[in-house]
């Protein structure tokens, strides 16, 4: 393995079945933690992250659950229970990733009220409620990182109802590491602007999108999963043990 800074540590990683989250867990794994993968429903996707992480010679599992609702979140946590258990004999872990989330919204005159509770439900009422009922789970000393987005900076109002969850993920995160910084729990945000994955790629991999993508980024680049996966990782890290309750851009630039 590349690192062990993390080694002997737990880490959860929701929506880890690809993209960004998959990155998040190879990248966890690779400082020497073992990984909970979790999915929604890409069962098959999220074996694969695990196979990944074995055949480095990491350590992870897979765990499912829909977070759409708190019985989802429940859902989670029983299997997480379970497999901790039967690996460490013991429930707890060190690190939580809250990376799952609906990725886009229809444009505002076009949201409905099903869309709308939708992505609150997905995007902020499941953080929400995992970390309420992982705080005895989670380790004094421990760390939340919570996948936020560049719209909390730049403004995109075609994705509005998106743009919202992502404004309260970080509201969150700030109060969050109020109330959890008695037990050294650290808690981030990291804030992505555009990066190659399967949500941007019907319009990010035109000549025309790749090149607007290009030109919005100070750095001259499109972003890649990775670039993401490394500041989680240092945010995760004994390194960051005096950063709390930031938004930390990761947008390479983004309309600067």
């Amino acid at each position: 393995m590349d690192s062990e800074r993390l080694e002997g540590r737990v880490a959860v990683v929701t929506g880890a079945s690809r993209g960004i989250g998959r990155a998040i867990a190879l990248r966890l794994a690779a400082e020497g933690a073992t990984v909970a993968v979790h999915y929604g429903n890409k069962r098959e996707a999220a074996a694969e992250t695990v196979s990944m992480i074995e055949a480095k010679g990491g350590a992870a599992f897979a765990v499912g659950s829909e977070l759409d609702s708190l019985e989802g979140v429940h859902r989670l946590l029983r299997a997480l229970d379970e497999e901790l258990i039967r690996r460490h004999g013991s429930n707890r872990f060190d690190i939580l990733v809250n990376n799952a989330g609906i990725g886009t919204s229809p444009s505002f005159d076009e949201t409905k009220e099903d869309d709308f509770d939708r992505l609150i439900s997905v995007n902020v009422k499941a953080p929400f409620f995992l970390v309420q009922q992982s705080l005895e789970r989670l380790r004094d000393g421990g760390r939340i990182i919570n996948i936020s987005s560049g719209v909390t900076r730049i403004a995109y109002p075609h994705i509005m109802a998106y743009n919202l969850t992502k404004g309260a993920l970080n509201t969150f995160t700030l109060h969050l590491a109020k109330l959890l910084g008695p037990r050294g729990i650290t808690v981030n945000a990291v804030m992505p602007g555009i990066i190659d994955t399967e949500v941007n790629a019907a319009w990010l991999h035109t000549p025309d999108g790749h090149r607007s993508a290009v030109e919005m980024s100070a750095l001259g680049r499109v972003g890649e999963p990775s670039d993401v996966a490394d500041i989680v990782a240092f945010a995760a890290s004994p390194d960051a043990r005096w950063i709390t309750g930031q938004m930390i851009d990761a947008t390479g630039g983004s309309h600067l």
